[in-house]
């Protein structure tokens, strides 16, 4: 079927792009790459893609955001890994017939840990959390081709120390309303460190990205294909077995496992404006877990949503390995009828 023919576009530009080289050292900063969209999180985390009514989905790509967003707000929370809790909120705005702005702040708060000295001693607790804020700017290139920037800035406090640091997302949609198709390209994380922490210097979890959507000829149902982490193509991982005494740990570096961990796939339900349905699988996910004790639903999500006029309710849940059970979900409304 054509329909199928971008699949093998994303999967051939995900071979070709992963070659790209970032800059070397270890990244911080990693709660960037945790969506606040629950929607996006239903279809596994990572979607740059999806052009729908939903402002939050717009936190992957600032290209989604667009006048025809204007007056939207929403709220989010999530329950996340380790007992952490992450909230935020969102507002958008027209600026003019063909742009538009977007302002939001997200909270990361990871619960609290023990504190001790050098020596051992317990000297108290401290709550570490992170802190991005910014906003979003977007404009109609053409009737089909939007482009859009992000700019956030990110304040972190651990103990008695603190860092703040400026990140830039470059997105670009292209969309084509008859075949209901949507292509994307992103440059995610751009920037560094304006204030350290200590002498070292944390960078950014710079990421360039590529997504497609399309709905499936008749069905009322939609796919979605993100490649993603295509500034490196080894992303090794241990795999531990059963972790019985027989079995020894195995790294797995082999093109195909490489490739499917930059790979993210969602399928949601599309047959009415009012409700939908969503299942997601990231196998990287998946095999980040393999030292855990991971399950059946380890590198699966799901969600659904529904919207009554102008509000509406989003949910996601994700069970990762089956000590930690994660869930999201959001609020929304559209005050567009109100500024008339």
């Amino acid at each position: 079927m054509k329909i199928f023919q971008p699949i093998l576009y994303m999967l051939s530009a995900a071979v070709i792009a992963l070659p790209l080289k970032a800059q070397t050292g270890s990244t911080a900063y990693n709660f960037l790459n945790v969506t606040s969209s629950a929607k996006i999180y239903g279809l596994g985390g990572v979607n740059i893609s999806l052009v729908d009514d939903d402002i939050t989905t717009i936190d992957q790509n600032p290209a989604l955001l667009g006048p025809e967003m204007s007056g939207m707000a929403a709220m989010n929370y999530m329950r996340y890994l380790g007992g952490s809790n992450f909230a935020g909120g969102r507002y958008t705005h027209s600026a003019g017939e063909r742009a538009a702005w977007s302002a939001s702040i997200q909270y990361f708060g990871y619960g609290s840990i023990i504190e001790a000295g050098e020596d051992g001693i317990i000297t108290g607790s401290f709550s570490p959390k992170d802190v991005a804020f910014g906003g979003m700017y977007s404009h109609d290139i053409t009737d089909r081709l939007r482009g859009g920037i992000g700019l956030k800035g990110l304040y972190s406090s651990y103990a008695d120390y603190s860092a703040f640091a400026l990140s830039t997302d470059l997105g670009l949609n292209y969309y084509d309303p008859e075949r209901d198709m949507s292509l994307s390209f992103v440059i995610s994380n751009l920037g560094g460190q304006v204030k350290r922490f200590n002498d070292s210097y944390d960078r950014l979890p710079f990421d360039i990205r590529l997504g497609w959507s399309q709905t499936l000829g008749s069905l009322p149902l939609r796919l979605s294909i993100t490649a993603w982490n295509l500034t490196k193509w080894h992303l090794p991982y241990t795999e531990t077995g059963d972790g019985s005494s027989g079995n020894k740990p195995e790294v797995k570096d082999k093109f195909m496992s490489n490739l499917f961990r930059h790979l993210v796939f969602g399928i949601d339900l599309v047959s009415s404006p009012n409700y939908y349905l969503s299942l997601g699988y990231n196998y990287k996910t998946r095999t980040d877990m393999s030292t855990y004790n991971r399950n059946f639903l380890s590198g699966f999500s799901l969600g659904g949503g529904i919207k009554v006029k102008n509000f509406g309710v989003s949910l996601a849940f994700a069970q990762p390995h089956t000590g930690a059970t994660t869930f999201m979900f959001n609020i929304s409304y559209n005050f567009s009828d109100l500024m008339q």
